[in-house]
């Protein structure tokens, strides 16, 4: 059992692209999905697909590279965990994180579902601030 799942995530997707993977798999929940849903609309990842396998349900999620093939790099650069299970985070709607002055996304989860901070920007929301991707 992992005791943070989101975090899990976080690690397998930096752990991929550090070795250099194509594609990765991580068990599956509704918070996950909703994140690599997010990854893929901002053009983090190529795809991701949801497979009902027994005995365990999975997310497949093919990574993003750039560059010629000897010198390929990962579209993510960094991925890093803000709100943990030990001290959650909160963000007001008018004191949403930037990331790097925009370059970056910040992932949320709000009253109204799992979104990037500018979404929740403009739709004058605030809530719990999961990671930062850039």
């Amino acid at each position: 059992m992992v005791s943070d799942p989101i975090g899990d995530m976080l690690a397998r997707i930096r752990n991929a692209l550090m070795a250099g993977k194509a594609s990765v798999d991580m068990p599956k929940s509704k918070i996950k999905i909703e994140i690599a849903r997010i990854l893929h609309e901002e053009g983090y990842i190529e795809s991701y697909t949801v497979g009902e396998e027994t005995p365990v349900p999975f997310i497949h999620v093919e990574l993003k590279y750039y560059g010629p093939r000897r010198m390929r790099r990962p579209v993510i650069t960094n991925m890093t965990r803000v709100s943990k299970p030990g001290r959650r985070v909160y963000r007001g709607s008018t004191d949403l994180p930037r990331v790097l002055s925009g370059t970056g996304i910040a992932i949320m989860t709000t009253p109204r579902g799992v979104m990037t901070a500018a979404q929740a920007k403009r739709e004058r929301i605030g809530g719990e601030v999961l990671c930062y991707v850039w």
